[in-house]
């Protein structure tokens, strides 16, 4: 198992780009829900809405079980995840936009 976890880092470096655009949109989405609940916004997810009170659960939430899997899996397998989340990191600040304008 220990063997595996290394040998993984091999397909890090082959997949860079995939593999940091996850975990960079997962740490805008925090950002961005961090900073909305802070206006008063209820979280849609029933998940994260129950750790939205708890900073180290989001955080582990949204930043370091993100890098687990990015650091495990294949880009390929991720670029469905970047698009869905490139899709809610829009959704986020158009909601933004349209409570301050």
């Amino acid at each position: 198992m220990l063997s595996s976890l290394i040998a993984s880092t091999a397909t890090f470096k082959k997949c860079a780009p995939e593999k940091l655009a996850f975990i960079f949109l997962n740490a805008v989405d925090l950002c961005l829900t961090i900073f909305a609940a802070s206006l008063g916004a209820q979280e849609l997810n029933p998940i994260m809405r129950n750790m939205i009170s708890s900073p180290y659960q989001i955080y582990a939430a949204k930043i370091a079980i993100p890098v687990f899997f990015a650091w495990l899996l294949p880009g390929k397998v991720l670029i469905p995840s970047i698009a869905l989340l490139a899709f809610v990191v829009g959704w986020d600040i158009r909601q933004l936009l349209i409570y301050f304008f």
